[in-house]
């Protein structure tokens, strides 16, 4: 058994070492200083507050650098509910939060990309306040870590394929 396993290995290994050019998507400078240079603008109000926080995080944010790029978001959210008990009470709910984002040259304020993410995710509601109401923040705080993993991945393949900045 153990034989195998490392012939396995030895075969991924030369089957890998195949694959010449290969790079990983933040191996490419570029790709980690421009994320680092964006500057978000979100909405107020706590989801946008998250997802600026959680789009700073993932982009590793230059505070002490000028930004290259701002980028503009736009929240839509929406809460229904799923699981309806016989007393018409839902304990579950489907949370949908969209993030339309336009990034833009800081420079030049042509619109260099632009895209919209959906994340959509349950929770449980429970019959206390204080619960129901900590289960729908954790929601939120999930959505919007989900949607700006979404957006920086969806930035990260631009910038590698070589970004080109839109005609104003």
């Amino acid at each position: 058994m153990k034989r195998v396993l490392i012939l396995a290995a030895a075969g991924a290994a030369l089957a890998l070492g195949g694959c010449a050019g290969f790079q990983p998507l933040y191996a490419q400078p570029a790709v980690v200083k421009n994320l680092a240079a964006i500057q978000v603008n979100a909405p107020a109000g706590r989801t946008g507050y998250l997802i600026r926080q959680h789009l700073d995080d993932a982009f590793a944010k230059d505070h002490s650098a000028t930004p290259a790029y701002t980028m503009d978001l736009q929240l839509g959210e929406a809460r229904y509910p799923r699981g309806v008990r016989i007393d018409n009470v839902a304990t579950r709910y489907e949370y949908v939060l969209s993030a339309y984002y336009v990034l833009k040259s800081a420079s030049s304020g042509a619109i260099a990309k632009q895209g919209t993410v959906r994340v959509e995710l349950t929770y449980d509601s429970a019959d206390q306040p204080y619960a129901s109401i900590s289960a729908q923040q954790d929601a939120q705080d999930r959505a919007a870590d989900e949607a700006a993993r979404r957006i920086e991945l969806e930035l990260a393949v631009w910038l590698a394929n070589g970004a080109k900045v839109a005609a104003r």
